[in-house]
């Protein structure tokens, strides 16, 4: 019996999303879990898998159409089975901000907009990846030839483009001057468009600050065994499988969680909703801002099993290639900017979650023990909670319940 594919949720915020391209073609076939198609939302272009196997009977949608939540894009059935055709819907796609529409331009596909160089008004294909790292890197895409489908210009021709260092030319001037006198350059203003990716990051996080009422505790963690433990485990490791300290950590903040459910939660109305499942977001930086992606059932894997987890799903997100699952669930979510030599600083909770946990780097400082002066690993944290579900105390002894874990490590290996 064929069975109708529709447009996933990704968030709770999500409305609709743009079908940019099919992967499989009518008449193709198809197992359950293959891509279907990809779709581009607020965050990411995203890969749909099939919830079927059998045949591409129909596609309800062309390529370019922005399709609502939960609306069908197609059908999987039976070879030879019937289904009611019923035609494709078409949507104009939408214009770079900078495009004025001319009476007799032609529709083009969403992703496929067409973009103005600063020299040109022809039409350029490219997908919004590549478009944001050409801008950001000075490249003329009106220059590149592309590799994708219809000679779309994709993020590798970019890229190869930056290899082989053929930027636009920035024009500069310089005249010699006296050693005494420092020459005033003038620079113009610049004005960004903003990407989908960030208007949806503006929204969510104005609606965090403005309906949750936040209070914060920071607690310091003694990190010198659990830095040891890493350099023991990782000896034993080939190089692509090496656990790090944030892997440590969100193992931690998982089992630390199972015993504070109420930190693991949403609140609506006047009911609190503990989640049986502790599924941890980690905030990944992707062109131009953020995305969680979530461990599921974080408290009952291994660091190996995290770890791998961890990277895959950070890579797919960096390539604009997020799966649905990779993204959803989260019921508590932890931001990490350790790795940019940041000693404490507060994050926003993501809703409807009840909290966030923002991790600074580990640093080798002088601390004092029994009187005396030693070096010595430490690391800042600092939670973020919806006064609404808990209060001081609770974020307390939850912090000191992670230091449990943080500073005697083998305890998550056992």
């Amino acid at each position: 019996m064929a069975e109708t594919i529709s447009m996933p949720k990704l968030g709770f915020d999500m409305a609709e999303g743009t079908l940019i391209r099919w992967v499989k073609q009518v008449g193709d076939n198809i197992n359950k879990g293959d891509v279907l198609a990809e779709i581009e939302t607020d965050k990411a272009t995203v890969e749909v898998e099939s919830s079927a196997s059998g045949v591409v009977l129909q596609h309800i949608v062309e390529q370019g159409a922005i399709v609502p939540v939960n609306a069908p894009i197609a059908v999987v059935g039976a070879a030879g089975e019937k289904v009611a055709m019923a035609s494709p819907s078409k949507v104009e796609s939408q214009k770079s901000v900078d495009e004025k529409p001319l009476p007799t331009q032609p529709k083009v596909d969403s992703v496929s907009s067409a973009v103005s160089s600063s020299d040109s008004s022809s039409m350029i294909k490219a997908s919004p990846l590549a478009k944001k790292i050409a801008k950001d890197n000075q490249v003329d895409l009106s220059n590149l030839q592309g590799s994708g489908p219809n000679g779309r210009i994709v993020k590798k021709d970019v890229e190869s483009v930056l290899v082989t260092g053929q930027k636009s030319q920035v024009s500069s001037s310089q005249s010699p001057i006296p050693n005494y006198q420092l020459p005033i350059a003038n620079y113009e203003d610049k004005v960004i468009p903003t990407t989908k990716l960030r208007q949806a990051i503006g929204r969510r996080l104005v609606e965090s600050k403005t309906t949750i009422p936040h209070f914060y505790v920071t607690h310091e963690y003694k990190m010198d065994a659990l830095i040891d433990m890493r350099k023991q485990i990782n000896a034993y490791l080939p190089d692509n499988e090496k656990v790090s300290v944030n892997d440590f950590i969100l193992k931690a903040t998982a089992l630390s969680l199972r015993q504070f459910p109420n930190l693991n939660a949403t609140i609506k109305g006047n009911e609190i909703t503990q989640f049986g499942d502790v599924n941890v977001g980690v905030a990944v930086t992707v062109p131009g801002g953020l995305m969680t992606v979530v461990v599921k059932n974080t408290d009952q894997k291994s660091l190996r099993q995290i770890s791998g987890e961890v990277k895959a799903m950070a890579g797919r997100a960096r390539e604009g290639k997020v799966k649905p699952d990779d993204v959803d669930g989260s019921t508590f979510s932890t931001s990490n900017l350790g790795m940019y030599d940041v000693e404490d600083f507060i994050a926003i909770i993501n809703p409807p979650e009840a909290a966030i946990l923002a991790i600074s780097s580990a640093r080798e400082v002088p601390v004092v023990e029994n009187g005396q002066i030693k070096a010595g690993w430490r690391m800042k944290a600092t939670i973020s909670v919806d006064h609404r579900v808990s209060d001081g105390a609770e974020a307390a002894q939850f912090m000191q319940k992670l230091a449990e874990f943080l500073e005697n490590p083998v305890r998550m290996l056992v």
